[in-house]
């Protein structure tokens, strides 16, 4: 999916708030939850995804999706990742 196709989606969703997100290469988050749903759009590089027992890879034009208080973890390509979220 492409940058504006997935702002609109935000638009129209009802996620108000948006930001883009930077981590580092090679970087992690233990478990965690977030007090908002997230939908994000990758960017550039790749995050790695581990929720309700399941690990996901998404790189480049992937698509993300996390409820609030969802426990999950995070880990971060060779490149990092940046990507752009929708909060509500």
């Amino acid at each position: 999916m492409d940058q504006n196709t997935f702002e609109n989606r935000l638009r129209d969703e009802g996620f108000s708030q948006t930001v883009i997100v930077e981590r580092e290469a090679h970087g992690q988050l233990d478990l965690h939850t977030h007090p908002f749903e997230a939908l994000a759009l990758i960017l550039a590089g790749e995050i790695r995804i581990v929720a309700d027992g399941e690990s996901r890879l998404y790189r480049v034009g992937g698509v993300f999706h996390l409820a609030a208080e969802q426990p999950h973890a995070e880990s971060y390509g060779p490149e990092g990742v940046r990507y752009l979220v929708g909060r509500r």
